[in-house]
């Protein structure tokens, strides 16, 4: 009897106070609205907040650097993001040379993310290999991300920045609104994008570039990223722009915390999403791509938060190699 008091005290106090950490308000840093990450972060907040009484708030930053310094400096508890993007982040190189974000943590990888460069339809043109000469957005001051994402795919073509004309252009959003307008021939975006298919709307049709995938252009892009690779894209509905089966440049996108963020926290979110694994994907079909199981990678330069290791561990879920 003794016994089953003690266990029944211990269960109540723990269940207050992952109740207490679930219940309270957290941030989610993305970028602004019509980008996937920001899409993403809507849907997780409102999946987690039906299955998992967490309260999540969705806070839209200009570009990566703000939305990892954020995270670093408490300002928000969580952000999603390019895998690569943390590891250079936590070491300090790259664009954050200087000013390493030190108090970044893996939580759980959410999906594979493969990027391209596009094209309107009436460009004509099919290949990477094709836009040699021709405009592309450059630049991205407010989202510097994207100069290695464009870079590794230019090189999965064979070609360079130096090989097209560069259009300085501020951010994502902004990238593809020039495309519209036609002040440049091709912009950058992530397959399943919603801006994607705004701008397909309005121009009567686009396509995502073909890119070379043997190991040579694996080399290529593993020099502008560790973490780049390459994966098989067929064609869906939410995938405006693929129109065939097609190897893209892809990165793994990843759940990050803050140092600061109390582990019951992590855990109670990543249990919540857990929970809420069928309503992630039919809310946005790329989050489809993720599980518990599967969400334990062993990323290079990163460590995982005491929380999210806490909760695999707990759930007998193995760390798998990358």
């Amino acid at each position: 009897m003794k016994l089953t008091k003690t266990l029944i005290h211990s269960a109540a106090v723990l269940a207050f106070s992952v109740g207490a950490a679930a219940a309270q308000t957290v941030s989610i840093a993305t970028l602004p609205q019509g980008s996937v990450w920001n899409t993403m972060g809507n849907v997780i907040a409102g999946a987690v907040r039906e299955h998992g009484d967490v309260r999540m708030v969705v806070q839209p930053y200009g570009g990566n650097l703000a939305m990892m310094q954020a995270v670093h400096q408490g300002l928000a508890e969580f952000s999603i993001n390019d895998v690569n993007d943390v590891i250079v982040a936590v070491a300090g190189e790259a664009d954050y040379r200087d000013n390493a974000q030190s108090g970044l943590r893996i939580v759980a990888k959410l999906n594979a993310l493969p990027v391209g460069l596009y094209v309107r339809d009436s460009l004509g043109i099919s290949r990477i290999d094709e836009l040699k000469g021709k405009r592309v957005s450059s630049g991205w001051d407010a989202f510097p991300l994207a100069n290695s994402h464009v870079s590794a795919i230019l090189t999965a073509g064979g070609l360079t920045y130096d090989d097209v004309v560069g259009v300085p252009v501020p951010g994502l959003i902004r990238g593809s609104d020039d495309l519209v307008s036609g002040r440049t021939d091709a912009a950058f975006f992530a397959v399943g994008g919603p801006k994607v298919a705004e701008v397909d709307a309005a121009v009567e049709g686009v396509r995502f570039l073909e890119i070379d995938s043997d190991a040579s252009a694996l080399e290529r892009i593993r020099a502008v990223r560790p973490a780049f690779y390459f994966s098989e894209v067929t064609p869906a509905p939410f995938r405006v722009g693929i129109e065939a089966p097609m190897m893209m440049v892809t990165w793994d996108n990843v759940l990050v915390a803050g140092a600061h963020v109390p582990d019951e926290t992590v855990q109670a979110l990543l249990t919540a999403m857990a929970d809420a694994g069928e309503a992630l994907g039919e809310a946005y079909p790329p989050l489809r791509a993720f599980s518990a199981e599967a969400a334990y990678v062993d990323y290079p330069g990163v460590a995982y938060h005491p929380g999210a290791v806490r909760f695999f561990e707990e759930n007998a879920i193995a760390k798998k190699a990358f």
